[in-house]
């Protein structure tokens, strides 16, 4: 957790003393490259993997599949309000622009949203057995990564926007994971 929340407030602070952000035009330029018809089609689908519309029912899904979730189901529910509140805050302190328009675009809100949610998933994936948990851990990653991409081939953020983003959803998504330890430990 400490680390995935340093990595935020390094970003964050950097940011906001140093603009424009070195390599982020260049990086963004770079893959905006790849953007293909075809490619910004697929990214376009990617794109819902940190939208509330899936991760609703995806939260849902969570408590049908995973016990230890119902058990301790308000602090799942807690990080999935947490993330977009805290993202949100975070836009207007900070207050940086995304690349073609004047909102607020640091962290990205969807690359938040998708660390936080699929954060929380890795973390339940340990009940599973070996092989599916593994599968579930590659694939949670996966997206999360893919989610980065979407956002900044749809021209929606820049690059460090995507990272901060997957920073502070791994924070909250960590804290909600020990949050979920401690009250196990203290259940027993």
């Amino acid at each position: 957790m400490l680390g995935s929340a340093g990595c935020f407030l390094a970003l964050a602070l950097a940011v906001m003393l140093v603009d424009p952000f070195p390599g982020d035009a260049a990086t963004r330029l770079w893959l905006l490259g790849y953007g293909s018809p075809g490619v910004v089609q697929v990214m376009r689908a990617i794109n819902y993997f940190g939208n509330w519309r899936l991760l609703l029912p995806g939260t849902i899904l969570i408590f049908v599949v995973f016990p230890r979730a119902r058990a301790r189901w308000w602090i799942w529910i807690a990080l999935m309000i947490a993330a977009p509140a805290a993202e949100g805050l975070l836009k207007i302190l900070i207050g940086r622009a995304r690349p073609e328009e004047a909102s607020m675009g640091f962290p990205s809100g969807h690359a938040t949203a998708a660390a936080a949610f699929f954060g929380a998933l890795i973390y339940l994936a340990a009940a599973l057995p070996p092989r599916a948990r593994v599968l579930v851990r590659a694939a949670s990653a996966l997206i999360v990564v893919l989610v980065c991409f979407a956002r900044i081939i749809l021209r929606a953020h820049w690059p460090v926007d995507t990272l901060a983003g997957i920073a502070l959803g791994l924070a909250l998504a960590s804290l909600a994971s020990l949050l979920a330890d401690a009250r196990e430990r203290a259940a027993t």
